[in-house]
């Protein structure tokens, strides 16, 4: 894909992300929640935003749409290009009002990152990038952090859906980060690593993360100068992105 066309792509990720946000910032019964199990919850934004990215999606592009939601959304062709959608990235914060929360779309071709959109609608903060071209927050370039220790890096993380939370685990989990300055739980995995792309953070690592909540911010990061890794696992993804120093 070339950059003209990336460019077209990633300005149709935009405009339905624009649509989307609308629809969220009035909050309303977009908040309330339909179930509540375990650590996981469904609301009705999650529901409302995705038709209207889904609709802006397969109405100007030829790719099928995988979503959190609704799974994959196939369509005639065998196109080797997808797009990945999170309409609300941190269900949980937003139904909570707790302004930690977002919008995540990026395509992918196979297994590689080509461009992602995340947007914090309740700060008007669009992240955008195209891996190989960079990336940008409302317009303005940005670039991962220059930190190059973990003695001096804040590291982003969480605990998804499908976290073990008996002692052995959360151990294992400790002793990989208690090597940084910090450590930060924003509840939005996207959010962490659109953070990271603008430098606000340096790391991000999170166990059994599902890809829908990392593809958008794993293009940011890339195309922001970081690197980013990830391996399947039994529920989810091991995935780790950083500024490339650390």
């Amino acid at each position: 894909m070339d950059s003209r066309e990336a460019s077209l792509h990633l300005a149709t990720a935009l405009a339905a992300s624009a649509r989307a946000s609308r629809l969220l910032m009035g909050g309303g019964e977009s908040r309330e929640a339909v179930t509540s199990l375990g650590h996981d919850i469904k609301i009705k934004g999650d529901a409302l935003a995705e038709k209207v990215l889904l609709e802006y999606l397969m109405e100007r592009s030829p790719f099928p749409v995988l979503s959190e939601e609704r799974g994959e959304v196939d369509r005639e062709g065998g196109e080797t290009c997808k797009w990945i959608v999170d309409p609300i990235d941190g269900s949980l914060n937003f139904n909570r009002g707790i302004p930690l929360c977002c919008i995540s779309i990026s395509l992918w071709r196979g297994n590689e990152p080509i461009l992602g959109v995340v947007e914090d609608f309740n700060r008007g903060e669009i992240f955008s990038g195209i891996v190989g071209q960079g990336a940008r927050l409302n317009g303005r370039d940005i670039r991962v952090s220059g930190v190059d220790k973990r003695s001096a890096a804040i590291l982003c993380t969480g605990f998804p859906v499908y976290t073990d939370f008996s002692q052995e685990p959360l151990l294992r989990f400790l002793s990989q980060v208690q090597e940084y300055k910090k450590v930060r739980l924003l509840g939005s995995a996207a959010l962490s690593l659109a953070y990271v792309a603008a430098g606000r953070a340096d790391a991000y690592m999170e166990n059994n993360i599902m890809l829908w909540d990392v593809a958008a911010g794993a293009a940011l990061v890339l195309a922001a100068g970081g690197k980013a890794e990830w391996e399947a696992r039994d529920k989810g993804l091991w995935f780790k992105a950083d500024n490339g120093l650390i």
